[in-house]
């Protein structure tokens, strides 16, 4: 049997938060108001080839009622469970007491229990009975301690919850990361001996997990970064001046397909992690106003002096040094390597083809193009907002609702923590993109920027 967890407790205490939390997926129901949760719903996980499930229960609706037709019989303690199951296929309790029904009925099929309380309210004798319910199953169980907005009962709750539950935990429902998620099943597989393999093995696989979301975050960073870089748009016309009427159309195209890959890559690595609902505040790669204003190249990208040091590092040529200075330029047409080419610029190569014709059809012409980017900075930039994201998202909670605020991660600092080896692959790779060239190992060069924001 796979290991199952129900998890219950009094209505509005976090029990769908928990569940979204662990689950590790945002489809999960939640909600402030109580009584979200009708009917008990399972949850099947699979994280590699390990397996799990969660149950999201009703809240507790009338525990000391059911305590009471439960004492009814006065059974001993060999005998509690026997009377719970009783419970459950009497005709009349499934009529007055449905939420209790429900998440008893996984328990008693051989699901464990995680209790939710808030620690952020007081504790009270009315929690007793739904407690002895639970303890009067004898499945194996811990208590969460949720501190909804405050901590100011989680020892109180700690010192009532140790004399039902073996162990006690406190678990922020809506900021708990995935290192709290793996502690819960290292501690449920203390406490509970047959399922200590499948655990074991499920923390295993969530760490394969990471390690796997890590790795695809790179190499979806890498091809954003690809693309954007060689990235260009040109019009083929007859004449020079159609060719300079070309320009705003040309812009807006352009402006247009580097902010959608942006998004592409950033839905790319919500949807890793899970987060399908998340709802992001872009602060778009703001094109021409703010992508190409020096002061923040130098501020988003690399500063004068490590632009120096990239050159040196990755071979730079000689050609490219007003790049290195000036980063951009107060329009775009000194930012972008080509601008938008007019009579600089014709089919083949030869001005002189613009009058020559084949069956009455022009042969040559004028040809209008932006991009691509030539900046050394421009990697960095785009990279600093990837990284930024990544940041951000990649332990983010999912029982988490607010929506994401996607702004710019200058690299600076993170570059000044690596070795000169990574820091020289990162530059040779990224110098290469600035040129246009491929680089087979970029995700692998990109990995220790990722290594440095999990710590």
């Amino acid at each position: 049997m796979k290991p199952s967890f129900a998890v219950v407790g009094h209505p509005n205490k976090g029990k769908s938060s928990v569940v979204s939390t662990l689950a590790r997926d945002d489809r999960v129901a939640v909600s402030m108001q109580s009584g979200t949760t009708l009917v008990a719903e399972t949850f099947d996980i699979s994280v590699g080839k390990s397996h799990y499930q969660l149950i999201d229960t009703p809240g507790f609706q009338r525990p000391r009622k059911v305590m009471a037709w439960l004492n009814q019989t006065n059974p001993d303690a060999d005998q509690r469970a026997k009377r719970i199951k009783t419970f459950l296929n009497d005709v009349q309790c499934n009529e007055l007491y449905k939420d209790e029904i429900e998440l008893l009925r996984p328990i008693m099929a051989g699901a464990a229990i995680l209790y939710v309380v808030d620690g952020s309210r007081p504790y009270s004798a009315e929690y007793e009975a739904e407690m002895e319910i639970l303890r009067w199953t004898g499945q194996p169980s811990m208590a969460l301690i949720n501190p909804i907005s405050n901590n100011d009962y989680i020892e109180n709750w700690q010192m009532a919850l140790g004399q039902y539950f073996s162990v006690v935990r406190v678990f922020d429902a809506v900021k708990a990361d995935i290192d709290h998620h793996i502690e819960l099943l290292q501690a449920f597989a203390a406490i509970h001996q047959p399922w200590t393999k499948s655990l074991t093995l499920l923390v295993k696989a969530f760490e394969n997990e990471i390690h796997h979301q890590q790795l695809q975050s790179c190499f979806i960073v890498a091809r954003m970064l690809e693309d954007v870089t060689k990235y260009q748009v040109n019009q083929k016309v007859l004449t020079q001046s159609q060719a300079s009427s070309l320009q705003l159309l040309l812009e807006q195209q352009y402006y247009q397909w580097m902010r959608q890959r942006e998004l592409k890559a950033f839905d790319e690595l919500q949807l890793l992690y899970r987060h399908h609902h998340l709802k992001r505040d872009n602060s778009e790669l703001s094109l021409p106003d703010d992508l190409f204003d020096t002061d923040k190249w130098y501020g988003w990208g690399l500063d004068k002096k490590q632009l120096t040091s990239v050159a040196a590092i990755a071979g730079a040529v000689a050609g490219g040094a007003l790049d290195l200075v000036v980063a951009g330029h107060s329009f775009m047409l000194g930012a972008i390597g080509g601008g938008v080419l007019g009579s600089s610029a014709a089919w083949f190569g030869a001005a002189k083809l613009a009058n020559t014709k084949v069956k009455g059809l022009p042969l040559g012409g004028y040809e209008a193009r932006l991009g691509p980017i030539a900046s050394k900075n421009f990697p960095y930039v785009v990279l600093g907002r990837f990284l930024y994201m990544y940041k951000l998202l990649h332990r983010r909670n999912h029982a988490q609702r607010d929506s994401l605020n996607v702004m710019d991660l200058s690299v600076n600092d993170l570059l000044q923590q690596l070795t000169l080896r990574q820091k020289k692959q990162i530059y040779v790779g990224l110098d290469r993109l600035s040129r246009q060239k491929s680089v087979d190992e970029l995700p692998d060069a990109l990995m220790p920027l990722f290594d440095l924001l999990n710590e």
